[in-house]
């Protein structure tokens, strides 16, 4: 018998799957919106949850992680009446067990219940090892970093090749550096090759190295970086920017773990590991004929997709305050305060350049001759408090509390601030004030104030 939760605003559709879960013998509740189903998952030792994804309070997608992460770690089972590619990869992507369409769900439902639970079954036999990992420059406690980690411990327990991706500024290196640094190869060294930056006349040189004469100017033997990662980490960074003649070369050389020294007939070998990097969207290459299919196979025997800052809005204060405290510590200076208005103003940005975007903002609050003993929203560039202002104007204008000619107050400009913080406060801790508490830095009595005052309702 399994502990089921139906979260779908169709009432003749739940109480069709009520029927047919309870007639075998399941344990059925049911709610018709998010804020609901995430109270009974507080309240009730939920085994599966059957959701749907178009539901009053917002998409079923986008609350997955959220529901996987409640105190029993329910599987999710999607059910939705459209049947879309980008839904589906959507759901398996962020942690469903299965996508059944509305259509099939009574046939399809038995099945994927018995699959589920005999997995569920399987898994609490499995014994598993806490370990710590070590991540010292990796901040952030999201959801989606949770996550990554995960994989990085997963990938740092073996061998095998991982392709780590991301939009510029998500910390690729960094990710490749904790895999290297948590796996039995940490003693040794973590050797960077800049794919991009690889002289193609030197190609062979640099990673194999050359004996004493091999051509002009080699008035001694040098050792390649092949030959430094031996039973270390050969780390590929930007492995996209790689000339597609010289992809054959890297081919080879991860398939062998032999080369030759420029000059020498002598064949060598290393053991390293490989760890690559990149921005680029691999497949995208693939088809354009940029990059080798076979060697992306190679490389991507594991992958680990890196999140975009503005999908991790709650590590935002961390990052800031660990940067805060960093930037203090290079310029001698005793640690600054910051104050909550610099956080909206940081939290409202879109961060296209992500978290290395954050550290360089950071970097020019700190060169500001009017810092004092705490950074506040006067002291960031100015483009992030243009787009507040304009923000909050166009929330003014939307709501109909003002024409769009007119210009608001400074008290009609923070209510709006405030409320369309405390709203998306509310969704991103899952109307548990506790941790919306932990996330806002504002004490719990001050967050029932600011409700209240505002008219949003929390729970």
């Amino acid at each position: 018998m399994a502990r089921i939760l139906i979260i779908d605003d169709d009432s003749g559709l739940v109480e069709m799957l009520t029927d047919q879960l309870t007639g075998g013998g399941h344990r059925v509740v049911s709610a018709g919106n998010l804020q609901e189903g995430l109270l009974l998952l507080r309240q009730e030792p939920i085994d599966i949850v059957l959701l749907d994804v178009q539901l009053p309070d917002g998409n079923g997608l986008e609350y997955i992680p959220m529901i996987t992460g409640a105190a029993t770690k329910p599987e999710v089972i999607i059910i939705t009446g459209q049947g879309e590619a980008d839904g589906a990869e959507k759901a398996v992507v962020g942690g469903a067990w299965s996508y059944i369409e509305k259509p099939h769900v009574i046939r399809e439902l038995s099945l994927q219940l018995a699959r589920v639970l005999q997995y569920r079954r399987e898994k609490q036999k499995v014994t598993t090892v806490l370990v710590s990992l070590k991540r010292d420059k990796i901040i952030g406690s999201s959801p989606a970093i949770r996550r990554c980690l995960d994989l990085v411990a997963r990938a740092s327990a073996t061998d095998v090749s991982v392709l780590v991706s991301g939009p510029t500024g998500t910390g690729k290196e960094l990710f490749a550096r904790a895999i290297h640094e948590n796996s039995a190869r940490a003693d040794k060294n973590f050797v960077v090759v800049d794919c991009a930056a690889l002289p193609e006349t030197l190609i062979e040189s640099t990673l194999f190295g050359h004996v004493k004469g091999a051509f002009t100017n080699a008035e001694s033997p040098r050792d390649g970086l092949v030959k430094h990662a031996h039973q270390g980490t050969l780390f590929l960074d930007e492995v996209g920017e790689l000339p597609i003649n010289i992809q054959k070369t890297f081919l080879r050389l991860l398939q062998e773990h032999e080369y030759r020294p420029v000059g020498s007939s002598t064949q060598q070998y290393s053991d390293f590991r490989v760890v690559a990097a990149t921005n680029r969207n691999l497949y995208e290459c693939v088809q354009k004929g940029t990059f080798r299919e076979d060697l992306l196979f190679r490389l991507q025997a594991f992958t680990i997709e890196l999140p975009e800052l503005k999908s991790r809005r709650q590590d935002i204060r961390e990052l800031a305050l660990h940067f805060t405290a960093k930037l203090c510590q290079r310029y001698g200076m005793e640690v600054k305060g910051v104050a909550g208005d610099f956080l909206d103003v940081l939290d409202t940005y879109e961060w296209p350049g992500n978290v290395r975007e954050l550290y360089q903002t950071m970097e020019h609050v700190f060169t500001n001759p009017l810092l004092g003993p705490t950074c506040f929203a006067i002291h960031l560039p100015e483009k992030f408090r243009v787009q507040q202002a304009r923000a909050g104007i166009k929330a003014k204008i939307s709501a109909g509390i003002v024409s769009p000619c007119a210009f608001p107050t400074w008290q009609d400009h923070k209510n709006i601030c405030e409320i369309e913080y405390l709203r998306r406060l509310k969704c991103t801790a899952g109307g548990n004030v506790t941790e919306a508490a932990r996330l806002s830095g504002i004490s719990r009595t001050r967050l029932y104030q600011l409700f209240e005052k505002h008219g949003v309702e929390f729970s």
